[in-house]
Parts: structure tokens; sequence; C-alpha cells
């Protein structure tokens, strides 16, 4: 009933010779392309010119997402099928996709793709922030994989943003409308702005690059046999070469199917099929090289990606870590391969929640330090700023507790971003972050070779403390390193790391391609296959003497950054919080910071060894008395300035203590009690000072208190003017739609109505249209001539008018008319002319009678005509008349003249006359 149901609906939609069958041919492994276009206001005039452009046959399918008003069924289809020869159908329930057709989306609906068939889902609410475009793509995305291909046409706001980004994840193509010919730019500008638009163009031209990038798409990934041939991987390595010598990083440790994969999509968008033709263009081009390095490192991610993980990390990891923990311990997590920040910042918000529910109420200070090769993501996950399509991924409630929104987007809140330190970072080539209690990499290793996972995974268990969590994405898992990482409980990819040695096999530090800073070659870790060094018991001492009797030092350059510690640094230096900074005047404690940096700056400029006696610093442990010196180094040729900034422990006597237990002498008791009265009096101020500071923060705290609600309130408010501005934008663009399919229906009526109008002249005929109630609806410029009409008559009863005409009862005919829908004619007369006056019903195209539609045909000449036939006929019927009469008088004469020869016959009775008659009827004869 429901497919009957439907293909009746998909009847009326198409036209006879148009009809899609939704049951014909269903192959959800179909071969050929399935193109996915997001469009909103002003979506149409582009939609119109881009299939306009389509080839015919091309083999392509296309799927329409647009932005449309919910309330009412547009004419969206109708208007596309005078733009293009493919068949338009609005998308239903089940419906099979096939090459050379386009599919609309109804309104009110979300669309997505599953083996090539659409499956209609009904929108959350009806208003508000809605993103069918981003749903559509993801699923094209799932669906098609590399084969997938988004266009992003005019539009306001940043649907499809999102959604790209799935595409370009599953090694698809994007393309993108130039925003200089968009009529709104939003949404071809959000997509540029996210770098994974590979083909920016007028949407004229788009069309033809498709079709290009199909037809010259090398087919190396359909191959049945990956292997590249000798010839192939050569050019491959120089792919490698030239990629490391502009960029200084090395994928030759990357799997080769996804390098390839990579390459063969940028040769595609250059239409070339030859990789040494490719290489040719790298040599000659370094931008191409720049673009093929970031097509390599693609930042696709999102928040939460799989929340069932994250709702098990912070229902169950985050407790388990945080018991048996002391307070105030910190705890540290290292994101590699961080992208764009989206998931370094989840697991802040993930830990916050955690913390938020943990009883008793615990403060323990967590710190994630997020990584990636890409320093433009790098940079865009600093600022924390997110398109509004985030609200797809992250839940209202976390949106308004951990994000601050604007009319562009949110904006990661101040004490999540705190919690993140961001830095570019080769987890292949450069040394990793390690006491890490969780490490989270997901989705990184499926572009690595397998001998590179292994030593990643040495590296992570390196990394982290144990007993730390190891977070991997869903389609990766521990493989042969089942003995290091036990799996814990749950669907997700989550390890907790074993306490067991690690193989030395497998074990390597990695080794960065740039060269080492010569102040680190003291602490680099050797290779545990190189050849190890046995002290001598001379070198065994003077460690031991450095280890535990030397002092700490410091090793900094002219700007205080430091290049190489030596001793036991604690007690003077701790890293600061936020950004890693590591600077000694950053790094050294409050109390030193001031009188050190006085001592640095002095020294640097006599040049000379300076002392610090008797300083005192205040740590956790206790007070602490040191003597710092810094002494400035003697400077080599290409070398720059060093100081050296030791510290030495000092114990202080007691005040009170004389050697030997001998009694303090007056002079000395006057003097203790003098220090004893400034000490009360000291202590005194600081318990006055104290108090009022306490009072101040009292009313400091009074004050934020009442800041803070203020602050909700003012939050609450924003929230819901941004819930109204949402809709506002969401109605606006399904305006822009419905105006502009308004504005074509009216030019297309206006065409219409000009039409009409040059067709009843060119008739010549008179017309005249009455509504139900005889009142004027239209005539025309001959029925005025007829009828006294003027253009300000239109409404008025048609027996209001005065005319020439002869027919009176031209109402009442009128009315039998509407009653009887028989049409009727009679001949009337006008001024001296003749007319013939037909009365007909007025049909809609709903078969509706609504009014009449009377026409005045002159017929004076046909009239004038039949007149003058008439005299004719008279003027003939009297001639005929005379002619009959002469004819009659004759033979009346000839008949008189027979009976007078009769009765001369008869009378003559002789035998001659027999003779004489036959003679005389001889001659008669």
């Amino acid at each position: 009933m429901v497919n009957k149901k439907i293909a009746d609906t998909q009847k009326e939609i198409c036209s006879p010779g148009e009809y899609h069958n939704t049951d014909q041919a269903k192959t959800p492994e179909a071969d050929f392309p399935i193109i996915g276009i997001g469009a909103s206001a002003g979506g149409l005039e582009a939609l119109e010119l881009f299939l306009g452009n389509v080839p015919e046959k091309s083999g392509v399918a296309f799927v329409v997402v647009q932005h449309l008003d919910p309330t009412r069924e547009g004419i969206m289809v109708e208007l596309l099928k005078r733009a293009t020869v493919m068949p338009v159908f609005q998308a239903q329930e089940h419906t099979a996709v096939q090459p050379d057709c386009v599919y609309l989306i109804p309104p009110n609906k979300d669309m997505s793709l599953f083996h090539g068939v659409l499956h209609l889902f009904d929108m959350a609410a009806p208003r508000g922030l809605r993103l069918p475009i981003d749903f559509f793509f993801r699923s094209l995305a799932d669906d098609r994989q590399e084969r997938s291909i988004a266009v992003i046409l005019s539009g306001m706001g940043t649907d499809g943003t999102m959604g790209l980004k799935a595409i370009k994840e599953r090694s698809g193509v994007v393309f993108a409308q130039d925003p200089t010919s968009a009529k709104f730019n939003g949404m071809p500008k959000s997509a540029i702005g996210t770098g994974l638009v590979d083909v920016v163009a007028p949407v004229e031209e788009l069309p033809f690059k498709i079709i290009a990038y199909l037809k010259h798409k090398p087919l190396i990934i359909d191959r049945s046999e990956p292997a590249l041939t000798d010839k192939e991987d050569s050019a491959f390595e120089k792919v490698i070469i030239l990629l490391r010598s502009q960029t200084g990083q090395d994928f030759s440790l990357y799997k080769k199917t996804t390098v390839c994969r990579r390459i063969e999509r940028r040769m595609g968008i250059h239409q070339i099929d030859k990789l040494a033709t490719y290489i040719r263009l790298l040599q000659e081009n370094p931008q191409e090289l720049q673009l093929l390095f970031k097509e390599l490192l693609i930042s696709v991610t999102s928040f939460f990606r799989d929340p069932e993980v994250w709702e098990h990390l912070k229902e169950q990891v985050f407790p388990e870590l945080f018991s048996g923990r002391a307070p105030h311990q910190p705890l540290r997590a290292w994101v590699p391969g961080c992208s764009t920040g989206e998931e370094a910042y989840s697991l802040a918000i993930v830990f916050k929640e955690a913390l938020e529910h943990l009883e008793p109420t615990t403060n323990f200070p967590f710190q994630i330090f997020a990584t990636d090769l890409n320093r433009d993501a790098i940079e865009k996950a600093r600022q924390g700023f997110y398109t509004a399509n985030i609200a797809a991924d992250v839940s209202p409630k976390r949106l308004r507790r951990f994000f601050i929104q604007d009319e562009h987007g949110y904006r990661v809140a101040q004490e999540i971003r705190e919690m993140v330190v961001f830095a570019p970072h080769n987890i292949i080539m450069d040394p990793p972050f390690t006491k890490m209690d969780i490490l989270s990499c997901r989705n990184l290793f499926i572009y690595l070779t397998p001998k590179l996972q292994k030593k990643l995974l040495a590296l992570f268990q390196y990394s982290l403390n144990p007993g730390g969590i190891l977070f991997l994405g869903s389609a990766e898992t521990t493989g042969s390193f089942s003995d290091h990482f036990a799996p814990l409980e749950g669907k997700g990819r989550l390890y907790r790391r074993l306490e067991s040695s690690l193989r030395s096999e497998f074990f390597e530090f990695p080794s960065s391609l740039y060269p080492v800073f010569p102040g680190a070659l003291e602490t680099a870790v050797t290779h545990p296959q190189a050849q190890k060094h046995i002290p001598n018991l001379e070198e065994l001492a003077d460690q031991l003497i450095l280890l535990h009797y030397a002092p700490a030092a410091v090793l900094v350059n002219d700007r205080g950054d430091i290049l190489y510690t030596r001793g036991r640094t604690g007690k003077y230096l701790e890293p600061a919080a936020g950004k890693a900074n590591w600077n000694i005047f950053a790094m050294v404690h409050a109390g030193l910071r001031y009188k050190l940096s006085s001592a640095f700056q002095k020294a640097l400029r006599q040049n000379s060894l300076v002392t610090l006696k008797n300083l005192e610093i205040d740590t956790d442990s206790g007070k602490h008395t040191a003597d710092v010196t810094l002494q400035p180094l003697p400077e080599t040729k290409g070398q720059q300035c060093l100081v050296m900034i030791v510290f030495t422990e000092v114990r202080m006597p007691s005040l009170t203590e004389v050697p030997g237990g001998a009694k303090l002498a007056p002079a000395h008791r006057n003097r203790v009690a003098e220090l004893e009265l400034e000490l009360a009096q000291a202590c005194q101020e600081l318990q006055t000072f104290h108090q009022e500071m306490q009072t101040s923060q009292e009313e400091l705290l009074s004050a934020y208190e009442e800041l803070q609600s203020t602050n909700e309130e003012l939050q609450s408010t924003n929230e819901e003017t941004t819930s109204s501005r949402e809709e506002m934008q969401s109605l606006n663009e399904e305006l822009q739609t419905v105006n502009y399919e308004l504005q074509t229906k009216v030019e297309e009526l206006s065409r219409v109505n000009n039409d009409m109008k040059n067709l009843l002249d060119s008739t010549d005929i008179a017309t005249l249209f009455l509504d139900k109630k005889l009142c004027v609806r239209r005539f025309t410029a001959q029925t005025a001539k007829i009828i006294k009409l003027i253009p300000v008559d239109v409404g008025r009863p048609i027996t209001d008018i005065t005319s020439d005409l002869s027919y009176p009862e031209l109402a009442a005919d009128g009315r039998k008319v509407l009653r009887t829908l028989v049409f009727t004619e009679k001949s009337v007369t006008a001024g001296g002319r003749w007319f013939r006056v037909r009365i007909m019903p007025y049909r809609t195209l709903e078969d509706k009678i609504d009014g009449l539609v009377i026409t005045f045909t002159d017929i004076t000449a046909l009239k004038t005509l039949e007149a003058a036939l008439k005299q004719t006929q008279i003027d003939l019927e009297k001639r005929i008349a005379k002619k009959d009469m002469e004819l009659n008088e004759a033979g009346k004469r000839l008949q008189d003249e027979i009976r007078r020869d009769c009765k001369e016959e008869d009378t003559d009775k002789t035998p001659k006359s027999e003779k004489h008659g036959s003679d005389h009827h001889e001659q008669e004869q």
C-alpha cells in the first residue's frame, strides 16, 4: 500500500515520459559516481547554471540537498526540469539512484544514502539550526568511500563544512563554487576555509571539471593487485624524495596505498594520467608540492567521535585514575595527531565532567599536550573556534557549559583551552612526551605501515606511566603488543599499560632529519644496539660526585632559554602552567625571579661573576636557603653568549645558638629584644593586613557571585537570542528559496500573459471575461469599441455599462450558460455593424467553472453579402416569372393555330383530300 502510494505520487510529479520506476535495476554496488550537491539561499540560480552545463549521458547521478521551507510544497522540481535534459525527481523513501538523473530532497526531511538507495528521515525540529547537507554528505562518504564527490554552491551559513570533512576522510573529492560568483558566499567560504576543497571555480565550469576529473582519474586504487611495478615504485620514491626535500617530512613509512590514493587525486584534478608527468609538475611547481603535502596531512576529526567510548571514559576510566591519587597531583595526557584540536578539547571536557561527578570533590590538575605535524591545523586548534555545525556532534548541554557562541560559530571556553597545550610535533622523528596517564592516538595507525605501528606502540608504552590508558581508533588494535597493553571492558579501543619489560628489538627513539643542537648531544639516548662503553673507576667516581655532591646548575643563553641542566634542579625550577616554556625566568620559583633577573642582566652587562647570597626559597617541602652564582662563559667564534647559573644550598645557623653553649652578652640580649619587638610589630601588622584582606576577599567573593549570577542571566538571554537568530537565519534562507521560486514563477506568468495578449490581439476577435457575478474581469482592446469599456470598469457588472449592442438578453443568456454549462450563439447589431456573440463557460486548469468568456466576431461583411445575395435572388425570381408568362402566351397562340388547322381538315372530306392531305403532311414535315 505504501509502495503504491509512493509510485502514484511519483507519477504525479513526473511527466508520463519521465516516470522513474523505483523498483527497476536496484544494483547496490552500481559502478557509477554519485555527486552530492549542497545549496541554500541563492542556490536555485546556481543549480540551474550547474545542471544546464552537465553534458548529456554523463553517466553520473546528482543528488541535490537544499534548505527548503518545511511548511509548503515547493516547485523546485518543475524549475530544475527547465534547466536540464536529465529527468528530475523529488526523492521518495527507498528510491534507487540511477545515472543521468537528478534527485531533490523533499521539504522538512533529512536524506541519506545506503547501498545506492535514498532514505528519508523526519526532521527533529521544524525550525532552528538544521544541517541536512552535512547529514547527507556523511552518508555519501560512508556509502561511496573514495568515489564520493561533494559540491558546495551558493548559500548562507556553514552547512556542508563538517560533511565534506567526512568526504575527504574517505579519500573523496570536493568542489566548491567561487565565492565571488555566488549570490550568497557563506557556505562556499566556510568550505574553502577548511583547506579541504580540491577545486574552486565558477558554477558553470564545475560540471566540466568534475567530468574531466572522472575521465582522467587513474585506476591504481581499483587494481586487483595493489603492488606497484618497478617503474612505478621508482616514480613513487621520487615523489617521496621531493616531498622530503621541500617539507623535511619522510612519508616512506606511510602505507603506499594511502599515499598513492592522495597522489592520484591530485593527478585527477590536474587531468594527468602519467606519474612521470606529475613528477615533472612537482619539480616545476613548488606550490603543488605544498598542496600534496597538505593532502597527505588531511586534518579530519570531530568532537566526541564514537560517543559510547567517551561515556565509558568519563564514567569508568577517569574515576579509576582518580582513585588512589593524591590531591592536587596532576594528570597528564598526550594527543598526537590532534589535527584541529577537537579530540584534545573533547578529552578536556570529559575530564571536567568526570571531575564534577567526583565525590568528595577534589581538584585534580589536568594537562593535555596536543601535537600534530600540520602547523596550520595547530594554529586553528589554538584559536579554539569552530563553526556552528559542531552542534551535530556536541550536545546542547555541553555547548552551553563549555563553549561561547557568537554570530559566526562557537569558541571553546577559556577554562578548557587553558588545559590544552598545542605544539607542532612529528611523532615519527621527534622525541616523545613522557610520564603520561592518558595517550589518545586515534585513526593514525590506519595510514602507517605495520613496522612503524610496532615502533610507535613501543614508544607509547615508554611514554605512559604504569597503568596509563592508551586510546586508539575504532579500526586500530595493539596487534602483537598484547603482553604490553590489556584491553579494557567495553566496545571502545581502550587499553591499559601493563608492567613488562620492553623488548629491545622494537624499542627505538625517533631521530629527526634536522641537525641536533650541540648542547643536547650529551643527553642524547643511544641506540640499544650501539656499542656499549664500559666506564673506568675514575669516570664512575666523577659521576657519583657530580650526582650527589655537585651543586645544581643550569646553562642558559643570553635570553634565558635553558640549554642544559645538571644535578637536582627541582628545588629551584618547575614547569610553568600553560604553553611549554623553557625559559629560566618562567620556571624559577617566584622568590628568586626578581633578584635572579637583575643579577642576570648585571652579569651580561659586566661580563663578570655575580653572586647572590642567602636567598630564601619557599617550596612544598619547606624553606631553603641557597647561594646563586651567575658566571658568563667565554665567547668563542660562531657561538652565542652563554651563562652558567649554579644553585648552592646553604645551611644557616640558628640566631639564638652560640657555639659552646655560652650565654649572650648584654648587647646581644638588647639586640635580640629589639628584634623580638620588631617581629611582634610585624606579626601584628601582618594579622591586621590578613584580616583586611580576608574582608576584601569576602566582598570580592560576594561581588563575584553577583557577577556570576548576572553572567548566567546574560548567558541565558544570549542563548535565547542565538536560538531566535538561528531560527530567523533558517527562515531567511527558506524565504530566499521561496522568493526565487516565486520570482521565477512571476516571470513565467508575465511571459504567458504577454503571449496571451499577443494571441488575442492577433486574432482581432473582441473577447470579454466575466466572473460568476457577471462582473468585468478582463477585456481586449477590440471589445472597448463595441461596449463602452475603460480600464476602471474592471469589477463592475456588465449590466451597468452602456453599450451600443442590441442584445438585452445578454445577462440572462450568461446566467443560463453558467447554470447549464452549454454555450450559446446569437447574431446582434451594434452601431450599424453585425456581430456573432458566443457565450461560453470559463474553465480553470482544475476543471472548475469560474465565470464566462464572451467573444464578439464581426460578421458585418457576411451580413452585407447575405443581403446582396437575397436581392439577387429576388431579381432572378422576377425575371423567371416574366419569362414564364411569355412562354405561356406563346403556348396559347400555338394551341389556337393548331385548333384552326384541325377544323379546316375536318371540313375538307374530298377523295383528293387524302392525297392533298398526304402531300400537305409531307410538306409540313
